[in-house]
Formats: structure tokens, C-alpha cells, sequence
């Protein structure tokens, strides 16, 4: 029987941590298994600000996923994002030894490992190293090299940098939860290839994913990846001007915003009010729609702006960088009503909703179909691509209940798991002198390892 390739995301943002667990199904669509929802405590503008609370929210969303699923998680793709990130183009070549030997992967490979080398600024670290178009003795605007002959291979990448002490504390959060760290992405990157078609980034296509905390921008043109960029702006500033400007307390205004907020103010009339009850036997509090919709037009108009500037430093206003297909939003942010003709008013480019219902199977959860689980689907999808088995069934996991039973695996002795404690019991005066023998054995090669570290310490 051929084994199934289960694949696993985890999408850490700032307002929500996300596990999910998917596999390919016969139509090459993604089947997701399980998902897991808990609330980010730790992680500020898409950065953890404190271990212990993210390892918590972490365990609480994977412990989810697992019992929705029946899998349990051996290792995740995870999602990077946060103020740290940012992106540089480069340049580099190779000069080949024989010029008249086919260029293959290897060439490729031995150019991207030399890009790996570059000299980031004290505490940055590369988290990708993206090829765009090559060059091959001179002739440019070559997508495909591998094939063709030549002695200088020359490329232009697109370089993702981040903090290296952010990109740790992730992987100690990870590796703290019981769980080991497959993959790292960027997330506008995952959630690109969850919402986006070929022929948008063949067109030309700015993705913007407005998160809790980060409002993540990913540019496309030719098919290839040109701009990446994380504005440290997202849907929690909104709910902090809310907050302060109607005097009300974060949970209330978080609740006014997803269910009356409007980014366009012109639509709600003066006499549309709502009340929201008081603290602790206080007065209600009338609040004007109209007023959130102002409040919540100004800092989105903000963002959009920022966005737009990065989609212009990219070079849109280039004929040849043109990007046809225009604006695709995504990401919590993008469920704000009448966003898409705010971005369209400012932006003047043609905008529509990203939803990751395209690579999802037919019988999927109406929920994850939402532009809040882009980033997460496409972690999953990253995943799928390691080829890797993230997570296996939960009742092919054996769980040995005493020492003399381990022992009694190891020296191949059992194959089965007993029903009863009382038959490891009597395997264990069965096998007593095995049983002794590895664990003189362990302690042996224990001690001996103690001693070599000792002995080379300085």
C-alpha cells in the first residue's frame, strides 16, 4: 500500500495561530484533514514577544488539529513574516569549468548556495533566495537554463531577509511544543500560491495579505516573484482606533468592527446607531456608524497607501512592469466590508478577493474557504511539495508503557503491543537477563558519552 504523504502548516500570526493537516487527494486537490484555531498571546506585529505563551498557543492549536484529525503531528511548515522581514534584489554568475557540458540543476544549485553566502547586516539572516531570470553567456531573459550550454550562468534573485534572533525564537516555540521544524516560508508567499492562478502571475498581480498584526504585500510578474515587502500595519490597529475613539474596551471594538465596520463612510446615514452595553452597571454607549466608518476609513486608506507605495517603488507605472491582473486581497483584513472598492478608489487598479478555494477538494469546510485561512492552505501546500510524512495516524502510534517493555522492542523480542500490564510483567521475568544486559549496555554507552564530553571540553 503506498504511503500517504500528510502534509502540515502552522500559520503563527498575531491574532490567531493556525494548525492544519491535508493531503493530496486522487485529483491532485488538497483534502484537509484537521484544523486547529487558538489565540496568539505572544506574538506582537507577527514577531514572538514571549516564548511561553506562544509554546501554549501553539500546543492548544496542534492538540486541536490532532483530535479533529486523528493524526498526530510529527513536524510543520511554518509561516515567517513580522517588521524584520525585508527583501533586496542581487545579481550573481558561476563560470563553468566546461562550457560545452549541459547546464543542470547542480549548476543552479551551486549558484543559489553562493548567494546563501552573502553578507547580511549583524543579525540578519537569509530566509529565501528566489531566481528570477538568467543570463547565459551574455543572452538574457532566459526563465528555464537547464538544457542549454554555456560558460558564464548569470541570475538576478530576489533575496528575503529577516532577523535571525525572530527566526529562532520561532523555532525554539516550535521545537518547545514536541514538534520539529520542516520548513520555514514566507508567508505572502504561502499564501500566494493558496489564492493566486498561474495566469495572474503570468499577467502581472500585487497580492495583499492583511493580517492581524502585518499587512504582507507579494508582487508577480512573468510568473516570477519581483517585490516582497511586510508593512508592520494590519487589522488590530484598526481595532485600537476604534477603541480609543469611541471609548470602549478592545473586545467591544473588535466585535464593531467585523460586524458593522465599513471602510467606506459615505454608505451609513447619520441616525444609524448602535448601543453597546456598559461596564459593571454603567450607561450603554451610542455609537454612530458613520463614526466607526470614518475611524476605520482613515487607517485603511493609511495602509493602502503604504502598500501602494512599496507597489510603486516595485516600478508599476513602468509600461513593461505593468501589472495586469491588478490587486488580489487576502488575509482577515480583506473580510472588511467594502474594502475592495476602497483599494480599487485609491489604487485605480482592478481589485477582487482572495479566496484558497481553488486548491481546496469539493467537500471542504465552507469556513476554510475563507481569505483567513490563505496563509495556513498555502503552508500546507508547501508542505505537500517536502514530500515529507508531517504526521501519522494516531492509532499507529505505539505508546510502551514500562521499561521492560521497551526493552523487550529493542532486542526485537515483542512485535505486538501486550493487551494486559500483567503480560509485560511476566515478559519481564521471561527476559530478565536481556532485559539487564541492554540496560547494562545504555548505561554503559552513557557514561561513555559523559566522558567524552568532558574530556574535550575546554
Amino acid at each position: 500500500m503506498e504511503k500517504e504523504n500528510i502534509a502540515v502548516g502552522l500559520d503563527i500570526g498575531t491574532t490567531k495561530i493556525v494548525a492544519m493537516i491535508g493531503k493530496k487527494n486522487e485529483y491532485g486537490k488538497l483534502e484537509i484533514l484537521g484544523v486547529g484555531k487558538s489565540k496568539s498571546l505572544g506574538v506582537a506585529r507577527g514577531v514572538v514577544n514571549n516564548i511561553t505563551q506562544t509554546i501554549q498557543s501553539i500546543q492548544q492549536a496542534i492538540q486541536e488539529a490532532e483530535n479533529n484529525s486523528g493524526y498526530k503531528i510529527k513536524d510543520v511548515v511554518v509561516g515567517i513574516a513580522g517588521q524584520h522581514i525585508r527583501s533586496i534584489q542581487h545579481t550573481d554568475y558561476i563560470s563553468r569549468s566546461n562550457p560545452e557540458e549541459v547546464i543542470g540543476g547542480n549548476d543552479i544549485q551551486l549558484l543559489i548556495d553562493q548567494v546563501n553566502k552573502l553578507a547580511m547586516l549583524p543579525g540578519e539572516e537569509i530566509i529565501h533566495v528566489l531566481p528570477q531570470e538568467f543570463k547565459i553567456d551574455g543572452q538574457s531573459e532566459i526563465k528555464e537554463p537547464i538544457g542549454m550550454y554555456g560558460g558564464r550562468l548569470e541570475s538576478s534573485f530576489h533575496v528575503v531577509v529577516g532577523q535571525a534572533s525572530s527566526i529562532r525564537n520561532v523555532g525554539r516555540c516550535i521545537q518547545s511544543s514536541g514538534i520539529e521544524l520542516s520548513g520555514l516560508t514566507l508567508e505572502p508567499l504561502a499564501s500566494a500560491d493558496a489564492v493566486l492562478s498561474q495566469e495572474e502571475k503570468e499577467a502581472g498581480v500585487a497580492l495583499i495579505d492583511i493580517g492581524g498584526g502585518t499587512t504582507d504585500l507579494a508582487i508577480f510578474k512573468d510568473g516570477i516573484i519581483r517585490h516582497t515587502a511586510v508593512i508592520p500595519f494590519g487589522g488590530n490597529v484598526i481595532t485600537d482606533d476604534i477603541k480609543e475613539g469611541c471609548s470602549i474596551i478592545e473586545k467591544q471594538a473588535e466585535l464593531l468592527k467585523v460586524k458593522f465596520g465599513s471602510a467606506w463612510p459615505g454608505e451609513n446615514r447619520d441616525n444609524e446607531i448602535v448601543s453597546i452595553p456598559g461596564l459593571r452597571g454603567r450607561e450603554p454607549k451610542e455609537i454612530s456608524l458613520k463614526n466607526l466608518s470614518k475611524i476605520i476609513h482613515a487607517r485603511v486608506v493609511e495602509i493602502v497607501d503604504q502598500v501602494f507605495t512599496e507597489v510603486k517603488a516595485y516600478g508599476h507605472e513602468d509600461p513593461r512592469k505593468k501589472l495586469i491582473a491588478g490587486i488580489v486581497l487576502t488575509g482577515g483584513g480583506a473580510q472588511l466590508k467594502h474594502i475592495k472598492q476602497l483599494v480599487e478608489y485609491i489604487t485605480g487598479m482592478d481589485t477582487r478577493i482572495g479566496y484558497p478555494n481553488e486548491h481546496l477538494a469539493g467537500n471542504s469546510d465552507e469556513e476554510i474557504s475563507s481569505p483567513l485561512y490563505a496563509t495556513a492552505v498555502g503552508l500546507v501546500m508547501k508542505s505537500i511539495e517536502n514530500k515529507s510524512q508531517s504526521a501519522v495516524r494516531k492509532d499507529a502510534v505505539e505508546q510502551p508503557r514500562t521499561s521492560a517493555y521497551r526493552a523487550a522492542v529493542a532486542e526485537n523480542l515483542v512485535y505486538e503491543m501486550p493487551e494486559k500490564e500483567e503480560e509485560v510483567e511476566n515478559l519481564k521475568e521471561k527476559h530478565n537477563s536481556t532485559v539487564n544486559r541492554i540496560q547494562k549496555n545504555f548505561f554503559d554507552r552513557y557514561v561513555d558519552k559523559i566522558k567524552d564530553f568532558l574530556d574535550n571540553a575546554e
